[in-house]
């Protein structure tokens, strides 16, 4: 009877052994088959994490590049501003040495301005200064070259309007200077034909006027200053019934915005 037992007991020990052996065998093989499944996903995983890590990477670096790509920009053109601001300071100092070098100081009380902007209709220009700065109806303006340009008709608080010597209608006294004879002055009126067109009217038909020849301006009427360059002549007509010759005169000022002139105070 004890023998029976001990043989049962004896069975149901390797019955446990084996049990246990094929579940670790088992339990190794379900783990395998796991592995074996789930690795690409993990490996793919893993792969992407490296992919969406490099991409914030990426970004990052982007971003940072973009902000230095922003500083360079604002700094060139800072730099830009300042080489523009020197250019014009530059061209306001050759204007000025031009009207030094012709002695308009000596003779004349003179402010810089600028032009600003030309009106749409009729031969107006605006310039940089006005009533605070000084600026009053009448004030004749010229360039750094002694050419004149025109004269101020309207004043705002911090701009003026000119009314150029070609305006519509505008008429002032010149004197023609003359190659034949140099000792000789022919007077006359020139008179604003509007879009910088200007005709000097009243010179007798007898009087030699040639093209090409210098036109200034007189005081004779108190309009302008005496001197200054008006233009030069450009065609001349005579009739056999009219007693006057009408003379066609291309004007030396040319208009830029921008351009640096001067207005006289003191006249």
């Amino acid at each position: 009877m004890k023998l029976k037992r001990g043989k049962f007991l004896l069975i149901i020990i390797l019955i446990i052994l084996i049990l246990i052996s094929f579940n670790k065998f088992l339990l190794r093989e379900i783990k395998n088959a796991f592995y074996t499944i789930s690795l690409p996903f993990f490996k793919n995983f893993s792969l992407t994490g490296d992919k969406i890590s490099s991409f914030f990477q990426t970004f990052s670096e982007f971003k940072n590049l973009k902000t230095e790509n922003q500083k360079l920009l604002e700094q060139n053109q800072n730099l830009l501003a300042k080489i523009v601001e020197f250019e014009l300071l530059k061209k306001e100092n050759e204007e000025l040495r031009k009207a030094l070098n012709l002695g308009l100081e000596k003779e004349f009380q003179l402010i810089l301005v600028k032009s600003i902007s030309k009106e749409t209709e009729g031969d107006f220009i605006l310039i940089s200064k006005g009533k605070e700065d000084g600026m009053i109806e009448g004030l004749p303006v010229i360039s750094a070259e002694k050419v004149l340009v025109g004269k101020i008709d309207q004043v705002y608080k911090n701009f003026s309007r000119v009314k150029l010597i070609s305006a519509e209608n505008n008429i002032f006294d010149v004197e023609i200077i003359t190659a034949a004879d140099s000792r000789e002055k022919i007077y006359g009126l020139a008179q604003g034909e509007g879009n910088f067109k200007i005709k000097i009217k009243f010179i007798p038909k007898e009087k030699e006027i040639k093209e090409g020849e210098t036109v200034i301006s007189s005081n004779i009427a108190q309009k302008f200053p005496q001197g200054f360059l008006v233009g030069e002549i450009k065609k001349v007509e005579k009739s056999d019934i009219e007693p006057h010759q009408i003379i066609e005169l291309e004007p030396f000022f040319k208009l830029n915005l921008g351009q640096t002139l001067f207005v006289i105070l003191n006249f």
